[in-house]
């Protein structure tokens, strides 16, 4: 079997970038669908005028001011020149294609200006007119309006309401602010037109420079996924800002943030932190999971760091684009002064970090070079009359010390202080500190300010005080940390139970326009996923209470047995440590009259009890649950459970799925967990068991989206047990058919693609979509390939060290089902059980566009088998199902078997100057 090559994963011209080639892969910068709001062959401004101060006016002013390399072309009907510039009454009279047209007219007449570009084949729009959905209906539809006209063209706009678009490096300025930014690497996107201005004044002010600034406006289209595509394929753009007021498509925000912060930092401030709980909903989860809360638990799932203040988010940018990030969160101070290493320590404790330990061995290489009265410990202070060499022999000392992860050097101006010296003394540890971030701190005024140039100029970020630098510190490693979770290959999730009895009993529910399952009800659907439950059996009159008990053996627990009643304890619907029959004939007794005196006029509340053996409460009560937010679909809730959950507020939230990474990082988000690692001579719980545990659950809420809520509360876990006491199941009503369901905002693994196949051999295989599990498997299937095959795949030849490498295989198996489908070729031995992958094909989308690539490579002892034919035609039946309408793939001239497979299932073969394109077109 013969191979294809793929761009995506061809390290031909990789960045030096720590975690891949995307940020500087040209080919698909160039093929970016957003191109023309960046790099525009030429302008039309519609709403061109000479009126002074007005919007039109100073638009066509910063256009024509700040050549970008194009032409500018007004539209006025009124004027035949605006600005000394030949005008034209309406776009379609301009004399050549447009690429993009500025529009600033009101808000009426926009729609009619929209339609005339879309006639006029614009490619792409910036409207900055204000007047649409944020004066209220009248304006929505005004929106609908435009996009509806925009589509039919396959239009894109930024905006409405926005200031406009720059981009410094080409000299771009289609917006109406009063100066251009200077040229940079940032990428900054705000939705407040205000708050641009008033971050472009303060970037002049400050030295700040940005391969874009964008204002984004209402998003009646492109939205914050476009942009941050975009700029995570721009090569000029190293690090990404963004001010949030609201996050549009949700799904399209994660799906793109997933993908480029691995490398590129996303770093955004979100207004509105104070918001409203959901007071409404009816379970502690829904009670405990705030928008604000789901929104924070939505950036730590793609790799996005949040910050609260506009110098975190410029300061971040900058330094996570110079310097190595930490590993770690444990800082080495060394300091001339003892109060500014107090500051930092106080900042970086208090913000989560720790003060790394000194070895012996540092200790002791410290004491050969510094005086008797040094400090000792961390932070170090090497005393007032601090040399420049005393500070870099210091720094190279605690630089090896594998406890520390970074280093902070503060420097206050004292009388034997000499700050230049000093900073040319530390000039070369820029680039010699073993992947650790140095930062800096030279405290004082103009004094110091010749040190801090020299400092930056050596890429050492500085800062005014100790304590700002510990909080950036701090933040940086959290970055480090929310990245890595993504890309940490996870254990391989066990699957048991089934889950049709789930299905089956939610039916049975739905049909009956029920929406709240009984407790009994809501344990048949842990089961199915494999959550052990404690035993519980329904009773509908004393007697059966008794007997079940008398079956079970005292103590038992009775629980009210409801349709309608969702926490039994408010409404004494629980008794607990029954020892014996008289007991349980009275607690049943006492549960029904409770219930009829809450409830009177309900014939569901009261349905009978259920009856539970008494459970050794010994260990910790945790919940688990997952309830509904409006942008976010399924939200999950893990934390310190019981009667008191709302109390301690002890919880950390998650978006499903998970794997067994992402549940141990949501289990060491809470406090509990580090009573759950053992403590006071309690043995620790096992947490794998409960990763599983919670990884078996999310796929429980993915699979079945006729939930709404549903708690585990309490689950008890100890050292030798984990199990669900008591569950609670709340469904979307029958209003809702099943196709309007909410789904997860993160795509659950597509497992409807798996299908088995028979190699000509008579092997048999199951051809499915990848996982993050499979890089173990991968690497040993790149074991398999000649050389041969290797160079047809990549176009050139690639060492297996380079192919198997951790940091791009993240990029083959940690995929976005959104966004490409790859499909493995699984063999299992019948006579081991050992996995082996055969063959891998890849369906990659294209942004903004309906097309994608594909790439393919089998093992070559089973080329020639058919695997090759199933796997591109399994990607082409995905391409349809997709939406797609173009797939295509390069081939270089020699590997004469991929081109006569692709003739083989209906692909066109182009030449091009590379070799061959293989082209399908999909039709309705």
């Amino acid at each position: 079997m013969t191979v294809l090559s793929d761009p995506r994963f061809n390290p031909a011209g990789a960045s030096s970038a720590p975690f891949g080639d995307r940020a500087h892969d040209i080919l698909r910068y160039e093929r970016q669908p957003l191109a023309p709001f960046f790099r525009p062959g030429n302008v039309a401004v519609v709403g061109a005028t000479d009126k002074p101060h007005s919007v039109g006016r100073t638009l066509l002013w910063n256009l024509i001011s700040s050549p970008f390399g194009g032409t500018v072309f007004p539209v006025n009907p009124k004027r035949s020149s605006v600005l000394g510039i030949q005008a034209y009454p309406q776009i379609s009279a301009i004399p050549e294609p447009v690429d993009l047209a500025v529009i600033a007219v009101p808000a009426p007449a926009v729609p009619g200006v929209v339609r005339d570009c879309v006639a006029a084949g614009v490619k792409g729009a910036i409207i900055l007119s204000a007047g649409f959905k944020e004066i209220g209906e009248a304006g929505i539809r005004l929106e609908q309006e435009i996009l509806a006209e925009a589509r039919r063209g396959q239009m894109r706009i930024i905006g409405p309401n926005c200031l406009g678009v720059m981009c410094p490096p080409t000299g771009l300025n289609a917006t109406f602010a009063s100066t251009l930014a200077r040229p940079g690497n940032v990428g900054f996107i705000s939705q407040s037109g205000a708050l641009c201005t008033s971050i472009l004044d303060w970037s002049l002010r400050e030295n700040v420079g940005f391969s874009a600034f964008i204002s984004i406006g209402s998003m009646v289209d492109i939205g914050w996924g476009d942009l941050i595509d975009h700029l995570g394929d721009d090569p000029h753009t190293h690090s990404i800002v963004i001010y949030m007021e609201s996050i549009g498509d949700a799904r399209s925000f994660l799906s793109a943030a997933r993908e480029v912060a691995l490398s590129k930092p996303i770093i955004v401030i979100k207004a509105g932190r104070t918001t409203a709980a959901a007071e409404a909903a009816a379970s502690h989860t829904g009670a405990l999971a705030g928008s604000d809360a789901v929104l924070d638990a939505a950036f730590r799932r793609c790799g996005v760091l949040r910050v609260d203040s506009i110098d975190e988010l410029f300061n971040l940018a900058e330094v996570l684009a110079k310097a190595p990030r930490p590993k770690g969160k444990r800082l080495t101070v060394v300091t001339n002064a003892g109060g500014p290493g107090v500051l930092a320590t106080d900042a970086l404790i208090s913000g989560g970090g720790e003060l790394a330990p000194l070895s012996d061995q540092t200790r002791d290489a410290l004491d050969q070079i510094l005086p008797p009265h040094w400090s000792h410990h961390n932070p170090i202070d090497i005393l007032g009359d601090a040399t420049p060499e005393r500070y870099q022999k210091t720094l190279e000392i605690v630089a090896q010390d594998p406890d520390s992860d970074g280093l902070l050097v503060v420097l206050t101006p004292q009388a034997m202080t000499d700050p230049v010296r000093t900073a040319e003394q530390l000039k070369p540890l820029a680039t010699q500190l073993q992947g650790k971030p140095l930062l800096a701190s030279w405290m004082g005024g103009e004094e110091v300010m010749p040190g801090e140039e020299i400092l930056n100029q050596a890429g050492i970020f500085t800062f005014p005080y100790p304590d700002t630098a510990a909080q950036v510190f701090n933040l940086m490693g959290r970055y480090h940390y929310a990245v890595q979770a993504l890309y940490e290959t996870p254990r391989q999730a066990i699957a048991h139970g089934d889950p049709s009895q789930a299905q089956a009993i939610l039916g049975q529910a739905r049909q009956a326009q029920r929406t709240l399952l009984s407790e009994w009800e809501s344990k048949q659907i842990l089961a199915a996923y494999d959550i052990p439950t404690v035993s519980t059996a329904v009773a509908t009159s004393a007697e059966d209470a008794v007997a079940i008990a008398q079956s079970l053996g005292y103590p038992v627990v009775l629980k009210l047995h409801s349709d309608t009643i969702t926490h039994k304890t408010d409404v004494g619907g629980v008794r607990l440590n029954l020892a014996d029959d008289a007991a349980v004939e009275a607690a049943y007794q006492a549960i029904a009259q409770s219930v009829a005196i809450h409830a009177p006029d309900d014939p569901q509340a009261f349905l009978g009890v259920t009856v539970q053996p008494m459970v050794d409460l010994e260990g910790y009560e945790l919940i688990l649950g997952s309830s509904l937010d409006p942008q976010f679909g399924p939200v999950l809730l893990f934390g310190l459970g019981g009667q008191l959950v709302e109390v301690f507020q002890d919880r950390a939230l998650g978006l499903p799925p998970l794997n067994t990474t992402l549940a141990r990082r949501m289990i060491e988000q809470t406090r509990i967990y580090q009573a759950l690692q053992g403590v006071r001579g309690r043995k620790a719980v096992d947490l794998a068991a409960l990763e599983q545990l919670l990884v078996r659950f999310s796929q429980l809420v993915v699979d079945n989206p006729a939930i709404k809520e549903i708690d585990i509360n309490p689950l008890l876990v100890s050292a030798d047990r984990l199990l669900a006491l008591d569950a609670r199941v709340v469904l979307h009503g029958a209003e809702l058919p099943e196709d309007r369901l909410p789904q997860p905002a993160i795509r659950a693994y597509p497992s409807h693609y798996i299908q088995p196949f028979t190699l000509a051999s008579g092997v048999p295989v199951t051809l499915r979509p990848i996982a993050p599990e499979d890089e173990p498997l991968i690497v040993q299937f790149h074991q398999t390939l000649s050389e041969e095959s290797v160079y047809f795949r990549y176009f050139h030849m690639m060492k297996l060290q380079a192919r198997v490498a951790h940091d791009r295989l993240t990029r083959i198996c940690f995929i976005d089902y959104d966004r490409e489908m790859a499909f493995v070729a699984d063999y299992e031995d019948p006579a081991t059980g050992q996995q082996a992958i055969l063959g891998v094909g890849r369906l990659s989308k294209c942004h903004g566009q309906p097309m994608g690539e594909f790439g393919m490579v089998v093992s070559d002892r089973h080329q020639g088998q058919g695997l090759g034919t199933a796997l591109l035609r399994s990607l082409v039946a995905v391409g349809k199902t997709e939406g797609l309408t173009e797939i295509f793939a390069d081939i270089l001239p020699e590997n004469r078997g991929m081109q006569h497979l692709c003739q083989k299932l209906g692909f066109s073969l182009e030449r091009t100057p590379d070799g061959i394109r293989a082209i399908y077109q999909i039709t309705d």
